[in-house]
């Protein structure tokens, strides 16, 4: 793996397929493993620049491969972390941990004091690592027609 660089998603980027690949590729293992299935799968490279455009978006790059990616939407206090994708082979080398860090750029320009995101309560893993990044637990949810907790919601205060 070469040095890998960060963009922001904007009209210069046209890899949205491969964007799409990357983000399935990356939610693949929580296929038939999480009720309801992920909104990943709901997205096509339509949906997906549209997301990149009314939200903040990055991408990793190693050299000309998309390895990983963040969208971030403003709120009133946060901002909220939402698919956040690191290809399963590029996964273990910090670049997660690294778009986290440029979400927290963002919010502090934007003023505000957390970063916010949702998990799914089936995947433990995701809740330990983002515990070891700094994110702590909230909040429990639902989502529409479910009587039970279907994902946890943490938060990271920027400081």
């Amino acid at each position: 793996m070469s040095e890998i660089a960060f963009r922001r998603l904007d009209d210069g980027f046209g890899h949205w397929d491969a964007l799409l690949d990357l983000i399935l590729a990356s939610f693949a293992y929580m296929n038939g493993r999480i009720d309801p299935p992920s909104s990943a799968l709901a997205l096509t490279s339509e949906t997906l620049k549209a997301k990149a455009f009314s939200d903040i978006a990055y991408a990793a790059l190693d050299g000309e491969q998309l390895v990983g990616c963040i969208f971030c939407r403003p709120e009133l206090e946060s901002l909220y972390v939402g698919k956040l994708a690191v290809l399963p082979t590029a996964q273990g080398k910090g670049i997660g941990r690294r778009l986290v860090a440029l979400a927290e750029t963002k919010a502090r320009e934007l003023g505000l004091k957390t970063l916010r995101l949702e998990t799914r309560i089936e995947l433990t893993d995701n809740h330990a690592t983002f515990a070891a990044w700094g994110f702590r637990k909230t909040a429990e949810n639902r989502h529409a027609g479910f009587d039970r907790t279907t994902s946890i919601e943490m938060r990271k205060a920027i400081t």
